[in-house]
């Protein structure tokens, strides 16, 4: 009995401790359950990766620069859906047309129909006026277009009206309707304030993604667009801008729109980190032009401008390399009024130097019909101060190349230029037109590109500076020139001013 009973409590007692440790076996098992072995550890466990407090702070803070810039400037940026209707021949599209509409030998003369093309761009909206909001956004995204389409940051939609528009900037403004006071109007910024480095964000409806933002940094000021027709001075960025974003702002990090993107130089297509946008002061005053006039009104100085090579600039007399050569003068205009004269070379307006000709333009044009402004210009060597009152710029005077005095170029007749005329006879001397204008006098007196002018009046001419020195002693108003053409020594008609 005492035998059995020592069995019994022996077994008990393995039972108990088998029991124990096999409670603690899952207990243990159940809180290192991620843990299969030493060596395998599953990544919701794993510590992050190790950041210094005070640097991780500084990148938080950016980060939440970036989140409030997107957060209250999105708001104010729409997607502009646009629809043209176009004409096209029928012929074009269709390869049986003919084939249906000619019988009995006889021609049908071919028909037009219309078509809708649809586009798509980006805009932001920088004014309110009681229940109309103003959007300002590319010439080319909406300039053309017979329906337009504003679409809001949350969805709304909305139908635009054009209100002006501008190729020279190639920059728009639509209008549309609302009396939801909570639409967001953005705060234009001072793109003169700019600097290379300067952090900026790119926003609009990229390939149709719209509320889309990359951000970047300024890369270049002061770049010109005179290969696409366009006188702004650009900023360069690499913040992405693809189709699409043309007409969305470009925003600083204060949230002030410090440009309007408007083109890329890519040779895909696609963004290759080279975008430009047009400066918000470029564009601002446009605002209120196309909302009282209906169109940019720019001033109106009377000249035909041109860059020159530093030879050419030599032979005029002009040591500074910066400035603008005024090749023509249109007659009648405030600048034969205020004396300024072919041959020209400005330097400076209103105290302030020309860098060069794309300068000057977009500086005119922004001054004010009426407003007097003081140019400083060198001739024949000499300094001279001249001022002029500007005049509105209009389409159909500026066209009109027969005011267009003298209507070409002077060129110096230097020995690469002979070469190139094949002139073998080396007592010719003066200087070579070209560039002559259509319609103007010089085409009007015959003149040719390639004749050799020898005498203004005449008085001997053998350099540009002589030339351009003469025609500006004119006082009797008629000039006429000799020239050396085909070999053979001419003279032109009296041209009367």
């Amino acid at each position: 009995m005492k035998l059995w009973t020592k069995r019994l409590l022996g077994f008990a007692l393995a039972v108990m401790v088998t029991f124990v440790l096999f409670s603690f076996s899952c207990t243990k098992n159940s809180s290192t359950a991620n843990i299969v072995s030493a060596g395998t550890v599953f990544a919701d466990t794993s510590p992050a990766v190790t950041i210094p407090s005070q640097a991780l702070s500084v990148v938080e803070s950016l980060q939440t620069v970036y989140r409030s810039v997107c957060e209250q400037v999105l708001p104010s940026v729409v997607e502009v859906d646009v629809v043209s209707v176009v004409e096209q021949d029928v012929s074009s599209i269709n390869p049986f047309y003919y084939f249906f509409n000619f019988g009995d030998g006889e021609s049908t003369e071919p028909q037009t129909q219309e078509y809708k093309e649809s586009g798509l761009g980006s805009g932001v909206i920088v004014r309110k006026s009681g229940d109309t909001y103003y959007v300002l956004t590319n010439d080319h995204v909406a300039g053309d277009a017979d329906e337009i389409t504003i679409k809001l940051n949350d969805g709304t939609e909305y139908s635009g009206k054009l209100v002006g528009t501008d190729d020279r900037k190639d920059i728009a403004l639509v209008s549309f309707e609302s009396d939801d006071e909570n639409i967001r109007v953005a705060k234009l910024g001072d793109s003169s304030t700019l600097q290379v480095g300067d952090i900026c964000f790119a926003m609009g409806a990229p390939l149709g993604y719209s509320s889309s933002v990359t951000q970047g940094i300024i890369s270049a000021l002061g770049r010109t667009g005179s290969d696409i027709g366009n006188i702004s001075d650009f900023i360069q960025t690499d913040a992405a801008i693809n189709q699409g974003n043309s007409g969305g702002p470009l925003v600083n990090i204060y949230g002030e729109i410090i440009g309007i993107n408007t083109w890329i130089a890519s040779q895909s297509g696609g963004s290759q980190g080279i975008g430009f946008s047009n400066p918000i002061n470029n564009v601002s005053r446009a605002i209120d032009d196309f909302i009282n006039n209906g169109k940019i009104s720019y001033g109106w100085l009377g000249v035909s401008l041109s860059g020159v090579t530093s030879d050419f600039a030599k032979e005029l007399g002009v040591t500074v390399t910066n400035g603008s050569f005024v090749n023509s003068v249109y007659l009648d205009s405030p600048a034969a009024k205020g004396g300024l004269k072919p041959g020209d070379y400005i330097i400076s307006l209103n105290g302030k130097t020309e860098k060069d000709t794309d300068q000057l333009v977009r500086e005119v044009g922004d001054l004010q019909a009426g407003e007097v402004a003081v140019f400083k210009v060198l001739r024949d060597g000499k300094e001279v101060t001249l001022s002029v009152k500007i005049d509105s710029r209009e389409n159909a005077v500026v066209n009109d190349s027969s005011k267009l005095w003298p209507g070409f170029i002077a060129y110096p007749l230097d020995e690469d230029t002979r070469k190139q005329l094949k002139l073998t006879d080396n007592k010719v001397e003066g200087v070579v037109v070209t560039n002559v204008q259509a319609k103007s006098p010089a085409s009007l007196l015959r003149l040719q590109s390639g004749d050799i002018i020898t005498a203004v009046n005449g008085k001997k001419v053998t350099s540009v500076r002589e030339f351009y020195a003469a025609l500006a002693e004119n006082t009797d108003k008629e000039v006429w020139f000799e020239l050396y053409a085909d070999g053979r020594e001419l003279s032109t008609q009296k041209f009367k001013f």
